[in-house]
């Protein structure tokens, strides 16, 4: 039997390289996964190229809390309940100085990266209560969320936020059976690494990118397999103990 047969799971950001990622393996595994985005077309893309039946997607800016309920409805709709919620949407933001950063782009990391993952919480946390068995909730956060970094900062901010509302659901979650825990990437091989490569080096990010490399100890970036593998056990019932924890994935960065 597959380690997720007929499992039901939400993933936000799922058409990025770890959402889409993510949702491939836990169909493989057996699992009924909605793939949410902002962009139908990236989406489709997606569930073309997972090629199963049992992925399906829905369109919603997670910073719209109508948005977010529309597709925890959605999720009712095919599934009746939820068992694991991979609250993965988030953006970097772009990179200035603190007091050059543009206020309405603070505004907006800040609406995705924290708001968006607290009303993923608010409405997919009734789901996880119907059955009476509970379920695994994996928010995104970051080796951003662990340390600070010169001229990210709302996005260094938000991930240390996102660990703090994690630690709390964990907490309201339990009584019901339901985990909450994050992963913590280090810097992943992925189109967010290609913006903040040049971000931080613009028109020399192939340095900027070396540069990272040798601050991880071993030697590299990862994957968006990496993250993923770590989220389904996170998600499985071999972590059937496991809750309120951070879990980098970062290579020994923060080591």
């Amino acid at each position: 039997m597959k380690r997720f047969e007929g499992k039901k799971v939400v993933i936000t950001g799922g058409a990025g390289g770890i959402g889409s990622t993510t949702g491939e393996l836990f169909v493989k595994e057996g699992a009924h996964v909605l793939l949410v985005d902002l962009n139908e077309k990236d989406l489709q893309k997606v569930v073309k190229k997972i090629n199963n039946p049992n992925v399906h997607y829905f369109t919603a800016d997670v910073s719209n809390e109508a948005q977010v309920k529309a597709y925890a409805e959605k999720a009712k709709e095919l599934f009746g309940h939820v068992d694991i919620f991979f609250n993965n949407a988030g953006i970097e933001g772009k990179v200035f100085p603190l007091e050059d950063y543009p206020t309405e782009l603070y505004k907006k990391v800040i609406d995705i990266n924290v708001n968006g993952i607290y009303y993923g919480l608010k409405y997919i946390f009734p789901l996880m209560k119907i059955t009476g068995k509970g379920g695994s909730v994996i928010i995104t956060s970051s080796v951003a969320g662990l340390k600070g970094t010169a001229n990210i900062l709302p996005y260094v901010t938000s991930k240390h936020a996102v660990i703090g509302m994690m630690r709390s659901a964990a907490l309201e979650g339990a009584p019901h059976k339901i985990r909450v825990n994050t992963v913590n990437p280090a810097p992943i091989d992925n189109r967010m690494m290609r913006s903040l490569e040049e971000g931080f080096a613009p028109g020399k990010a192939e340095e900027a990118k070396k540069a990272f490399e040798q601050g991880i100890p071993l030697g590299r970036y990862g994957t968006n397999e990496d993250v993923a593998k770590l989220v389904l056990f996170l998600a499985s019932d071999d972590s059937a103990f496991i809750t309120g924890t951070v879990n980098p994935v970062d290579g020994g960065m923060t080591a």
